[in-house]
């Protein structure tokens, strides 16, 4: 019923940008919030950005000052502007779908984000 879909990783060096992007379809009447995890090679996933429909957002202390998550709740979608990238962020990148009506959560397949000199 409802579809996750990110793109926009890649290869950068350290210091470069990458803007992810993230689309839901299918339903999304009910959306609470729309966000990003990543999950790197042997770690726990984790929270990266969260974004409200109302526009409050939380993020990862360690990417304060570095990421900018934004929205366009009329297209149901969500993106993640890394800028000054570091080694650690490499991860695969799932984008976060959450219905509060129902306390549901839907994912993206992943999108591999790499930084690397």
């Amino acid at each position: 019923q409802v579809r996750v879909v990110e793109f926009g990783g890649g290869l950068v060096q350290p210091g470069g940008s990458l803007r992810l992007s993230c689309a839901a379809s299918g339903s999304s009447f009910g959306i609470w919030s729309m966000g990003w995890y990543r999950q790197a090679p042997e770690k726990q996933r984790e929270l990266v950005a969260r974004i409200t429909t109302g526009g409050n957002t939380d993020y990862a202390d360690s990417v304060k000052g570095r990421f900018t998550i934004s929205r366009d709740n009329a297209k149901n979608m969500v993106f993640l502007q890394m800028n000054s990238l570091k080694f650690e962020d490499t991860a695969v990148y799932y984008c976060n779908v959450f219905y509060g009506a129902t306390n549901t959560n839907y994912w993206g397949q992943g999108t591999q984000v790499t930084v690397s000199s």
